[in-house]
């Protein structure tokens, strides 16, 4: 029982530091392995609410957290090209702001 009152504290601990992120990313990631830590929990301790709304909802962040992550490479795949075309066309370095 003290093991499942650890895994029902780290889980509230993590729901209440997404709410502290600024980052979407940071944020989909500390709320993955809250999910997982309530799902821990909630079957440990028979509740079917608990562990079922985290069963539903962690397919869901994974989902987002992984459109984040590929539009993020996007969108530096997408920057990489531009800064290679743009030296070639011009012949002069862009800036590295």
């Amino acid at each position: 029982m003290i093991t499942l009152d650890a895994v029902g504290y780290l889980a509230s601990g993590l729901v209440f530091a997404t709410f502290c992120m600024k980052g979407m990313i940071s944020l989909r990631l500390v709320a993955v392995c809250s999910n997982v830590a309530f799902i821990n929990y909630g079957l440990g301790l028979d509740l079917v609410p608990v562990w079922l709304l985290h069963a539903i909802l962690l397919p869901l962040n994974c989902w987002r957290l992984w459109q984040m992550v590929d539009a993020g490479s996007f969108s530096l795949r997408r920057a990489a090209m531009r800064s290679v075309v743009f030296h070639d066309l011009s012949g002069v370095e862009p800036d590295a702001d």
